[in-house]
């Protein structure tokens, strides 16, 4: 079954504790910190700088490339949470993502917020964006759904493609160590009370493939005592950072930086997850 369809429904449901207000801070400070894209308060600052110097109003193509420069686009962006987190923080920003499903609940919560986020339903690996993007990020492991080293390698690709010049690429991945060491093997069940799952991994040491199947019962509405049940399984691998540098190489990316996503320090052989920060090369940056 196709991953993220009627799991889509309970999703936020079950990932209602994930920080995604702290990821917002970190990846805002790191953009801030190693980009060049900003925030709708600051951009406009700056082009009132630009035509109060020039005594006149920036041009169509000035301000196109200041559009696309300040534009971040999200991988893997499910439903919307983090996109609305980075709107929220004055970044124009838009989600890409493969699921329909997942999409569907992205648009009808940014709607509710009165957010205006352009959502567009594409595999990572085949990325087609109309302009560049001054920053480009992906969270929450969805780098971990790519399975072959070839389509990390096509993805980072297209990244460094659709970068505006200089532009930068955040993404995390959860570490070998996490799927090998510490969910590996495991059974995961949480109870709410309208649904609840059963998560059973199963870790395949030769292909570094954590395989996950999910068991959700799911209250059906109007019926007090009824719930329906569905499944899904799921496929991720576990990555080394010599891996992740490896591919960028490969693409073409120029790393920047590799913290720990939790300690924001150097990583170590424990690190779960880990966040890294690469730089768009092989194109002319704009006057």
């Amino acid at each position: 079954m196709e991953a993220y369809s009627d799991f889509a429904t309970v999703y936020d449901t079950f990932m209602d504790e994930t920080p995604y207000e702290v990821w917002g801070d970190y990846v805002a400070e790191l953009i801030d910190e190693y980009g060049i894209s900003r925030p709708y308060t600051e951009s406009a600052a700056e082009a009132g700088t630009e035509a109060e110097a020039d005594a006149e109003a920036i041009e169509d193509t000035e301000a196109a490339l200041l559009q696309e420069r300040n534009l971040v686009v999200e991988l893997g962006c499910g439903t919307g949470s983090f996109t609305q987190i980075m709107k929220k923080k004055g970044y124009d920003i838009m989600g890409i993502d493969m699921s329909p499903e997942m999409l569907n609940i992205a648009r009808n919560k940014a709607a509710e917020a009165g957010l205006d986020i352009m959502y567009l339903e594409q595999d990572m690996r085949e990325l087609d964006l109309y302009c560049t993007a001054g920053t480009i990020v992906s969270v929450c492991d969805s780098i971990n759904y790519l399975l072959e080293d070839e389509d990390v390698i096509e993805t980072f690709r297209l990244v460094n493609n659709f970068l505006y010049p200089g532009g930068i690429f955040i993404f995390d991945f959860n570490t070998l160590y996490k799927y090998r060491d510490v969910i590996g093997d495991a059974t995961i069940a949480e109870n709410r009370e309208d649904c609840s799952f059963i998560w059973d991994n199963y870790y395949h040491e030769e292909e570094h493939i954590n395989e996950y199947d999910l068991t959700i019962f799911v209250r059906t509405s109007g019926e007090e005592d009824v719930f329906r049940r569905f499944s899904e399984t799921h496929y991720q691998r576990g990555y080394t950072v010599e891996d992740m540098k490896y591919y960028l190489k490969e693409a073409g990316l120029e790393l920047v930086t590799i913290v720990d996503a939790d300690t924001h320090k150097a990583p170590t052989a424990e690190s779960q997850r880990i966040y890294i920060v690469a730089r768009e090369k092989g194109k002319e940056k704009s006057k």
